[in-house]
This record gives structure tokens, sequence and C-alpha cells, in this order.
């Protein structure tokens, strides 16, 4: 059963992966989360729909096997709906960018079952991708960002993965931020619309099936559970389930906030953790005390699970542009999605009552600069063919850009060293008063950004 199952997943993993290569249509939007340089669309400004398309979205092998490990009535579904067989075997190396996992995806899936079944095979992912795994609730659907840089109206919980920031809304406001640790470009955070569910304290840990776990230096094995308190268990003093793979999680040093440091989870160190429990459990309506989570913590090998009568939204996003009072955040483009763009600049000023002609020129030439500076990978290579326009002209670009080359090192190992920068930010005084909000409250990890 244990290598059916492996073995479904695998398939499934380079199936959608070739779905996200083959059978994405033209984006539809301006938005600057995970638009590509394209040619532009006729659409007046950003959708729902092209912000949440998993078809756009750059999904790897090893994050669908961790998405099919942790749903066992997916499996069933799956091969029910697909007729997928245990002959369509596919091992594979993940190393190097994200571009370069999905890539290597694509080609094998080719080999393996070929295209016919990708239009098939992204419809039925993406609705359990976009959910987590959860049935869609068409009544009280809560929807994600319409434009650039929303700010929230409702209460909810905002990641935006380039940033490495986790921001806390209530009712509108915004009350609490945390710099967090992202997904590895091989286990990138998907985007769209979460609940979550629950504070589950003093988690037990079971290693996946993965390439990852059993390294030369590992001190755990794949499928023997780690108890809760353990040493050995990277999930900390809680878990926060997001919806199928990923989690909020404690366990993290505080030298992992602010770069790759999960396999497609948000992470904090359990001081941070435990502050936004209290947060998230006060914005579901739940009680939650410091003498609760001190009571929690003494017991470390008792796992105890908080249930929300009311779950709370969280809005994954990757926007690697963001405009903030005076300022322009542009941010690495560090799961190569080709963010970095005119066309998601000019979407975001616009979002913002500005237009381009109205910076000056100096802050053009800055733009510019950064925009091509934040387009490299997570391993520092810039592919000349997908730099930004030498010049900001009167209109968006409409000339197609290649993706990032990038070579995959066979190894199960992942990237964990991020090179250059990871954010520039530009003065623009056409945006004062304007944009998301600054960074808010208490012990956030934060520190303040440097231009």
């Amino acid at each position: 059963m244990k290598r059916n199952c492996k073995i479904t997943r695998l398939a499934l993993g380079l199936a959608l992966a070739l779905c996200g290569a083959a059978c994405v249509t033209q984006p539809t939007s301006n938005s600057n989360s995970e638009t590509g340089r394209t040619t532009p669309s006729p659409s007046p400004s950003p959708t729902v729909a092209a912000a949440t398309d998993v078809s756009a979205v750059p999904v790897t092998l090893p994050v669908l096997d961790a998405f099919f490990a942790s749903d066992e009535a997916f499996t069933t579904e799956l091969k029910t709906k697909l007729s997928l067989t245990d002959d369509q075997i596919a091992t594979g190396d993940h190393r190097g960018t994200t571009a370069a996992a999905r890539e290597l995806a694509a080609n094998r899936m080719k080999e393996i079952v070929g295209p016919d079944k990708g239009s098939e095979l992204a419809a039925f992912v993406s609705e359990r991708w976009r959910a987590g795994g959860d049935d869609p609730d068409t009544k009280n659907e809560k929807s994600v960002a319409s434009a650039p840089n929303a700010v929230p109206t409702d209460s909810r919980v905002v990641v935006n993965a380039p940033a490495y920031r986790m921001d806390v809304f209530e009712a509108g406001r915004l009350v609490k931020s945390y710099k967090v640790g992202i997904g590895y470009p091989e286990f990138p955070l998907p985007t769209g619309l979460r609940k979550a569910k629950a504070i589950i304290f003093n988690p037990t840990w079971t290693p996946p099936d993965e390439p990852w776990v059993e390294s030369p230096s590992s001190k755990v094995k794949v499928g023997e559970k780690v108890e809760a308190g353990s040493k050995l268990n990277p999930l900390g003093l809680l878990k926060i389930p997001i919806g199928s793979p990923s989690l909020i999680h404690g366990g993290k040093s505080r030298a992992k906030l602010g770069t790759f440091a999960s396999h497609g989870c948000v992470g904090l160190t359990d001081a941070m953790a435990q502050d936004f429990a209290k947060v998230l459990a006060q914005l579901a309506g739940e009680k939650l005390s410091d003498a609760d989570i001190a009571t929690y913590k003494k017991k470390r090998s008792e796992t105890k699970q908080v249930t929300f009568s009311d779950a709370v939204p969280v809005e994954l996003r990757y926007e690697t542009i963001v405009a903030e009072d005076r300022k322009l955040h542009i941010y690495r483009d560090v799961y190569d999605r080709n963010t970095n763009t005119e066309e998601n600049l000019r979407a975001v000023l616009e979002a913002n009552g500005v237009k381009v002609e109205d910076l000056t020129e100096e802050e053009r030439s800055q733009v510019l600069e950064a925009l091509e500076e934040m387009s490299r990978d997570a391993k520092g290579k810039l592919d000349q063919d997908s730099v930004a326009p030498a010049k900001i002209t009167a209109s968006p670009s409409t000339s197609p850009v290649s993706s990032p080359k990038a070579v995959v090192q066979k190894s199960g190992r992942v990237t964990r060293n991020f090179k250059g920068k990871k954010e520039i930010v530009i003065e623009v005084a056409a945006l004062k008063g304007k944009g998301y909000p600054a960074m808010a409250g208490g012990s956030t990890g934060m520190q303040k950004a440097k231009s």
C-alpha cells in the first residue's frame, strides 16, 4: 500500500507540474501575484481568478508529493478519476531553483503519462490546491485580494512570501506583523485562501518519505514518529494547519526568519508562535491565556488541540512589488515567477492612483535598476532575456520574455542559502499616504528595511 501511494504521489507531482508548464493560458491580470512577462491583457484591472489560478503557479514535484502524503482521500480519488497506474513511476531530484524543479518535473511527465491528461488533471487539482484540501464553501467563501497590495476589510491573516512577512488584520485594521521563514525554492508556499481551524500544541512529527529526510547527518528515519517536545521535532511548540500540505509552526531560530526555512510552511520562533497563537485565537473568538500556554509548555510530551468554532481566513500571497507610504518595496522573485515586470509595476502604482509617468526621472531609473536586480533567482543568477526593459516606456512592453534558466543538481538536498539582496526600497514622493500599511506591533522579529 505504501508503495502504491508513493508511486501515485510521484505521478501526480509530475502531472501537475506539466499542467503548470504546458496547459497555462496567458495571464488575464495585471496583478503582481504570479503574472509572467507576457503580452499584457486588455483587462483594465487585476482579477481574483488570475491571482488564484493554480495553473499559473509553479508547482514542483516535492510540493505535490507532500500534499499527496497528507491527504489519503486524495490518493484514492485521483487514481479513480484519472486512472493513473502503478507503472507510471518516476523518481527525480529537485535541487535548484523553483523554475528548475518545475522544468524537470514537466519533462519527466511528458515521458510518463503524456500531455493528454493535462487539462483534466489541472481542473481536478486546482480546486483542491486552492482550498488546501478543504471542501469549498460557496455560501460563505471569503475572497482573496482583487487588486495588488489590497488591504483586507475583514479579519484575516495575510502572508506575503517574498516579503517574509505575516500580518494579522482585525476588522480591516492591521494589528500585528511577524517576520517569518518561508519554504525552500523546491518547496514553495502556495497562494490562495486557506483556513486556520485549530492550534495544536506539542505536535508530534512523522518524517515523510522524502530524500531530504535521511541525509548523512540526519538523526531521524522515514515513517518513525518523533515525539512532541523532542529536540529532533522541527515543529517546535505548536503548529497551525492551514490546508494540506502547509502549516504555520514554531521551532525556528531567529536566524531562519527572513529566509528559506521550511518544506512548504511558514516558520516562526517558539516565542513568536506563542504570541501569534494568542492573537489568532482572539481573532477566532476563542480564549487562550498565558496560563493556558504555560500549562501546555510544562507538559511537552502531551499533545493538546484548541479548536476554533469559526475558522480564520489565511491568505497566501506572492507580491514582489509593494507600495507603502512614500516607498516602493521591490522584493526578490525568490520562486522564479517573473513578477518584477513593468506590467506589474504599473498595476501596483495604478491601484494607488499613481502612474509611472508621475515618477521623477531619478525615481524611474532607480525602479528600473531594482526590478532588474530583484529578478535574480535564489542563487543570484540573472537570465538576460528575463530582465526588465531598458527603458520604462509610456505603455507596457508587449514582448514575451522567457523564464529564467536554471540547472538542476541531482540530489535530494534543497537550496538553503540565499545569494544577494532580498529587497530594495525606493522613495517615491507620489506614494505619500498611500499603499499597504507599514508593519505593526510588538515582538515581530522585524528589522528596518534598508534601501
